[in-house]
């Protein structure tokens, strides 16, 4: 069984930075041969992928995080992060840490719990 645990999320003011941690474990599961990804979803929107690392390591950003967000992962800690400046009340959503079986990019087969990201004006 796979397991994602988000942290980091919290409460900042506009303009300021969090940075968010998905540990992921399980008996199999390796974040450097695994693709992953962080999501989000606000209020009343759909959800939607905000970061994309490969498994070779190549990263995407969504254009709304363009410039803003990165996306990182350190294989010796098994643990993904997304690095979020210059924050805008429009970022505040559900952030999700997801990851998938294979190299194919398709709907997440594993899914975090989630942690909270709220941006005041």
């Amino acid at each position: 069984q796979v397991q994602l645990v988000e942290s980091g999320g919290g409460l900042v003011q506009a303009g300021g930075s969090l940075k968010l941690s998905c540990a992921a474990s399980g008996s199999i599961f390796s974040i450097n041969t695994n693709p992953m990804a962080w999501y989000r979803q606000a209020p009343g929107k759909q959800r939607e992928r905000v970061a994309l690392i490969l498994r070779g390591g190549s990263t995407s950003v969504g254009d709304s995080v363009k410039g803003r967000f990165t996306i990182s992962r350190d294989n010796n800690k098994n643990t993904v992060y997304l690095q979020m400046n210059s924050l805008k009340p429009e970022d505040t959503a559900v952030y999700y840490c997801a990851a998938w079986r294979s190299n194919t990019i398709g709907s997440p087969h594993y899914w975090g719990q989630g942690t909270q990201v709220t941006v005041s004006s």
